[in-house]
């Protein structure tokens, strides 16, 4: 087995080689190691990437591989595994099963089984299937022995110990029954909110407004719901919002705007929206591309029993001093590796299989 300190080291470097690829500048660097072999073919795969899913823009790949390059530090990695013994465990094979919602969404899991000393039996979705192969392989090169311990797999799964699934909640129902007799952790679909109280600036609502639009608003950790008080006035957080114009100019965003507005009107609801985002009053939380959902709220106390109450459909609660394990505005898209979703511990789960 990988000792725990060659598991860590090789992540680090697989983080040194993501950190050339950043929206801001993608840079070859001299000091990589393997760059010769990987830089240009990871260049690559980014642009089939790109080409094989049209949300998949090239900035949403490149904000997604800079964030995992900003956690596969020594210390990012040190942290996350303190708080559980990884020295005793037995290496088991843990199938994943991936969403494909965002770019390498997921990619905490994969890291969690590989970290943990466990081999992993990866299925990705269709439409997220090129860079985690690509980057998979940097690490074989990296750390030898992790050679075997990687499997990529479209076929149905089978020879496993334990799985991590993550889907709708429709896709949820099945893995629960499939799955039954092996130790798993089965994802739902989530959605995260944004409590208003009327106190924030402008620059909140801008710090918002990558919340809602990153990845233009798939991922479970993106803001599709407002608890606003009642009679709030929308212009700061339209202005706030005003900052992600452009993205009406991305073909397959204002489709759906198009599309999502037409729908709105016909069926007479009343809406506000500003060109290119709309917010429309409903208590779901999930809501479509283009579109914000609001609620509102009488008081503090009955918002937060509310929120808790509902906790199994809210992942992330974006707030200003207003409630414990809140996410401050502009944080939802950059989580720490011990931001677990769902609030389960991966790691803690991998070490009792």
């Amino acid at each position: 087995m990988i000792s725990i300190q060659n598991r860590i080291t090789a992540l680090v470097k697989l983080g040194d080689f993501l950190g050339q690829f950043s929206i801001e500048k993608v840079e070859k660097r001299d000091n990589i190691e393997h760059n010769e072999l990987f830089f240009e073919g990871f260049l690559h795969q980014i642009k089939i990437a790109q080409e094989s899913n049209s949300w998949f823009t090239k900035n949403n790949i490149l904000f997604a591989l800079n964030s995992i390059s900003k956690s596969l530090t020594y210390n990012s990695l040190y942290v996350f595994v303190e708080s559980v013994n990884l020295n005793i465990i037995s290496s088991k094979k843990v199938a994943v099963i991936m969403a494909g919602n965002i770019p390498l969404v997921g990619f905490h899991d994969f890291l969690s089984v590989l970290i943990s000393g466990h081999s992993v039996l990866v299925k990705q979705s269709s439409n997220d299937k090129h860079l985690l192969p690509f980057l998979a392989k940097y690490l074989e090169h990296i750390e030898e022995n992790f050679k075997g311990k990687i499997t990529f797999t479209e076929e149905k799964l089978t020879d496993f110990d334990a799985v991590i699934a993550t889907g709708s909640d429709n896709t949820a129902r099945y893995f629960e029954f499939y799955f039954k007799n092996k130790p798993n952790i089965i994802r739902k679909s989530r959605n995260s909110v944004a409590i208003i109280t009327g106190k924030e600036t402008e620059q909140d609502f801008i710090k918002l407004s990558d919340d809602v639009f990153q990845y233009f608003g798939l991922g479970c950790r993106s803001v599709s719901k407002l608890y606003v008080p009642k009679d709030y006035n929308f212009d700061m957080f339209f202005a706030g919002m005003y900052s992600k114009k452009d993205m009406i100019h991305n073909a397959k965003y204002a489709n759906n705007y198009d599309y999502n507005k037409a729908v709105y009107l016909m069926s007479l609801y009343d809406l506000l929206e500003n060109g290119f985002l709309m917010i429309k009053e409903d208590k779901s939380y999930s809501s479509p591309i283009a579109t914000i959902f609001y609620e509102y709220y009488e008081n503090e106390i009955d918002l937060k029993i509310k929120l808790h109450q509902d906790k199994e459909k809210i992942q992330c609660i974006v707030a200003k001093d207003f409630i414990e394990n809140e996410v401050g505005f502009g944080q939802t898209q950059s989580p720490k590796l011990t931001d677990y979703a769902d609030g389960v511990n991966t790691l803690e789960f991998l070490t009792k299989i």
